[in-house]
């Protein structure tokens, strides 16, 4: 259903023969009978400055859409709505493939330098270590703190001396 139209001065409503109807840049609905008796560029309600708009079948889409019923507006509407909506979840979907497949090659990049570090540890000669002073702490005055071990040796992955390699 349609919103009925009717003048915001006199509450006509369009009959034959029709007088026309227009609309002002402040949002209200005229006869032209009553937009004559009124000043020009001024607004019969509330009196502010205005241009008008003759309401007829050539005027933009965006005008008439404000004189349509909801239920015609959400079925015009609706399937604008899901064309944007597949549109934008085809390219968000293209975006996480990117990224998921940035991510697989970052971590196959990843599992490479380990197994070349973890190589590497491999082959250095051992470093010594001394035994460090008894700490009350300890429960073995002998024993040596343990530190996070590789794979390949009981030496720490992390020198603490920087190897000529590096």
């Amino acid at each position: 259903m349609a919103v009925p139209v009717f003048c915001n001065s006199c509450l006509c409503e369009p009959r034959n023969p029709t007088p026309r109807f227009s609309l002002t840049s402040c949002g209200h609905v005229f006869c032209e009978i009553c937009l004559q008796k009124g000043k020009k560029d001024e607004c019969l309600v509330c009196r502010t400055a205005c241009r008008t708009l003759v309401l007829s079948k050539q005027i933009s889409p965006d005008i008439q859409s404000l004189f349509m019923g909801i239920d015609v507006l959400c079925k015009k509407y609706s399937k604008e709505i899901s064309q944007v909506s597949e549109f934008q979840e085809k390219h968000r979907m293209h975006l996480l493939t990117y990224h998921k497949e940035k991510i697989a090659k970052l971590e196959e990049s990843l599992k490479k330098v380990t197994q070349q570090m973890q190589q590497m540890q491999c082959m250095k000669p051992p470093e010594k270590t001394t035994p460090l002073p008894f700490s009350s702490t300890s429960r073995n005055p002998f024993s040596i703190p343990s530190r996070k071990q590789n794979v390949c040796s009981s030496y720490s992955l992390h020198s603490s001396h920087p190897s000529t390699s590096e």
